[in-house]
């Protein structure tokens, strides 16, 4: 349940009456005044220190609002990496150097001088931290459950339009699992691309929304987001993985006080590394995702080109309101009903908010900005779509064509429907 409350002040900057919702700290709907503060009642702390999380939120803040801005006037079309790839991909390079050179003199030392001596000790020391800060590239998840084209060939048939619609290339896997959530990735040597649909989200949706939602999955495999590159993995990964390596961890407390110095030096110096290292992970990490949030823009315009503005738009309200989601699907679910009634249920959810969602929209604005989100917030995004010029549906998703997809799902909804029933 949403309260809405007018402020008890007016706007400083337009006069209008301040809003608020959801307890939050007042801000002004017309012109969008202290929409920006940091509300430290309801933001999660991503550092612990309030001072370093509010100057932190204020650049955030500032880099996500003139991102929107240099976006928001122009052609959203892949041009590549932006600078902050392009760093992100020169520190991967580096760091697969380095690695490369801690083996390099790992076996260096095994053979330099003559068995037995110290020297291999060292080297093994260095070849063992190479392998732990070697490069990951991912797996499928166990939990993905994978449908082949004999399966489901109606849903293969329909990614097979919408990738054609927006130019992207089709993913190898195929899959659906009991999230309320939809994503792409590669994984392996190879990249191999996969598509996961969560089958809670993916039946709540109507046809061109599920449209949309195809559109902006597969608008990563063509929109230059760094996170999916293999080139910027060690980059995003490395030296997070090398800070979890020296974390201190408990030690044995020696019974002598020359052994407990030593301990305690050594922990100093485990936890002195390990902050470091963590600290240039968050500076890498903060860095790529501002390129990773541009990609999220591109993706969303891919959206609106499959699905249609309005389509895009809907899907968007809907990830914003997830807690809705769960709520429908698990009644409906409880009912012994499938998506049909989890699409209706959907529908009067939307139409009951469409009173306060504009305030959601604005709020997710202040709430999701962070300097290590992933996405921008919705409620940029909605602004973006419905900036630019409308655009009609390129794939039109037709109630029958849809059944007989949710046809083809029948056991893996049943499954979710009893794994949701129960969850809490």
């Amino acid at each position: 349940m949403i309260t809405t409350k007018a402020g008890t002040e007016a706007c400083p900057e337009c006069g209008a009456a301040t809003v608020s919702i959801r307890e939050a700290m007042p801000w002004c709907g017309r012109c969008e005044w202290n929409l920006d503060g940091y509300d430290r009642a309801r933001q999660a702390p991503e550092f612990g220190w309030s001072w370093i999380d509010r100057r932190t939120h204020r650049l955030a803040t500032r880099l996500t609002r003139q991102q929107y801005a240099a976006l928001v006037g122009r052609p959203l079309e892949s041009s590549g990496l932006g600078l902050a790839g392009i760093l992100t991909v020169a520190v991967s390079l580096l760091l697969l150097v380095g690695v490369l050179a801690l083996a390099v003199a790992g076996v260096w030392l095994l053979f330099a001088y003559p068995f037995p001596n110290f020297a291999i000790v060292a080297g093994l020391a260095l070849i063992g931290l190479a392998v732990a800060l070697r490069p990951r590239f991912g797996r499928i998840d166990p939990d993905l459950e994978v449908l082949t084209r004999e399966q489901a060939p109606e849903l293969h048939a329909l990614i097979e339009e919408v990738a054609g619609r927006i130019g992207a290339p089709l993913p190898h896997v195929i899959g659906v699992d009991s999230s309320i959530n939809a994503y792409t990735t590669a994984v392996g040597l190879r990249r191999r691309r996969v598509l996961c649909l969560g089958l809670p989200l993916w039946g709540a949706l109507d046809g061109q929304a599920r449209v949309a939602l195809l559109g902006h999955e597969l608008g990563h495999f063509v929109n230059g987001d760094v996170r999916r590159l293999l080139v910027t993995d060690p980059a995003l990964t490395m030296l997070g993985n090398a800070a979890d390596l020296f974390r201190p961890t408990h030690g044995t407390h020696g019974s002598g006080l020359l052994e407990l110095i030593g301990e305690w030096l050594g922990r100093i110096l485990s936890w002195t590394v390990s902050r470091l290292l963590f600290l240039g992970h968050l500076v890498l990490v903060s860095t790529a995702l501002r390129d990773s949030q541009r990609a999220e823009y591109l993706a969303d315009e891919m959206s609106a080109r499959a699905g249609g503005t309005a389509g895009a738009t809907r899907l968007l309200d809907v990830l914003l309101n997830d807690e809705s989601v769960a709520l429908v699907v698990r009644q409906a679910a409880r009912g012994g009903h499938g998506p049909a009634a989890w699409r209706a249920g959907m529908g009067r959810s939307l139409a009951g908010s469409a009173e306060w969602l504009p305030l959601v929209r604005q709020l997710s604005i202040r709430e999701h900005t962070s300097l290590f989100a992933t996405h921008p917030p919705a409620g940029l995004r909605h602004q973006m779509l419905t900036a630019r010029p409308w655009q009609d549906p390129g794939v039109v998703l037709t109630e029958a064509r849809a059944e007989r997809i949710d046809a083809e799902l029948t056991t893996h909804y049943e499954r979710v429907g009893r794994i949701v029933s129960w969850s809490a």
